[in-house]
């Protein structure tokens, strides 16, 4: 949800902004020292997800990871400016930066910006989730967005009536936050199979898995026969672990 909606719900931004020194230093460490993903969107629509190499408050900069090659960061580059948003836990941080410059050096790239004078710390709300039993091994079949002919078949971490998690493996492309993903089919177990589209918001690394990535989806264009059948799922599944934590 955009801030400016948030602000009009909430009455302002006040309950959401970090402003002090410490605050601003503290997210930004967060950022770095766990190598969370960031999102960079751009003026014109353009997003480019990297992560946050340093933040020098004293220099007023900060400097992200970057792949000179790749065409979405051309485009952020264009807009010389953009709103970061990554996500901490169940919590979303939200900057501007300005003045990017991509600077080359010998062996690796960065992308330098000004520093925020203030952060924004949203809380999601989400529905219920529920993590799949491994057993189940669920998945969601779709064709990638960008390579129609490439298959994929991603692991679902977890999932509610309104959105849910997908494992990236490292190996395949990534997907662009902001894109709708048609004809997805979401095999839930032996006998619950939905045809749905997804909207990728949010990428973020994992640091139990040994490669890959969290994709956060929400849910779209879900029928109410579909979303009756899911929510019976997510009950069910539900039932199942609180037996097995019984035994």
């Amino acid at each position: 949800m955009p801030l400016e909606a948030i602000a009009a719900a909430g009455g302002g931004l006040d309950s959401f902004r970090l402003a002090t020194p410490t605050e601003i230093a503290s997210a930004l460490r967060r950022l770095q020292d766990d190598s969370v993903l960031v999102n960079l969107n751009g003026p014109q629509g353009s997003v480019y997800t990297t992560s946050l190499w340093t933040s020098d408050p004293g220099r007023d900069t900060l400097a992200f990871a970057a792949d000179a090659s790749d065409p979405q960061l051309q485009a952020v580059l264009e807009g010389g400016e953009a709103v970061a948003v990554a996500y901490l836990d169940k919590v979303r941080i939200q900057f501007d930066v300005g003045h990017l410059v991509l600077v080359r050096g010998a062996r690796s790239c960065a992308l330098t910006g000004s520093y925020p004078r203030e952060l924004f710390r949203v809380q999601r709300r989400e529905s219920f989730r529920v993590r799949p039993l491994l057993r189940d091994a669920p998945l969601a079949r779709l064709a990638h967005p960008m390579i129609p002919d490439m298959a994929l078949a991603l692991r679902i971490l977890d999932l509610s009536v309104g959105g849910c998690a997908l494992l990236l493996p490292q190996d395949v492309p990534m997907l662009a936050p902001g894109i709708l993903v048609n004809r997805v089919q979401l095999e839930l177990d032996a006998t619950t199979r939905l045809e749905t589209g997804l909207r990728l918001h949010h990428v973020t690394s994992i640091h139990s898995e040994s490669s890959g990535v969290r994709l956060g989806c929400e849910i779209v264009r879900l029928g109410q026969d579909a979303e009756r059948t899911l929510q019976r799922y997510i009950d069910r599944t539900q039932k199942r672990r609180r037996a097995l934590r019984i035994e």
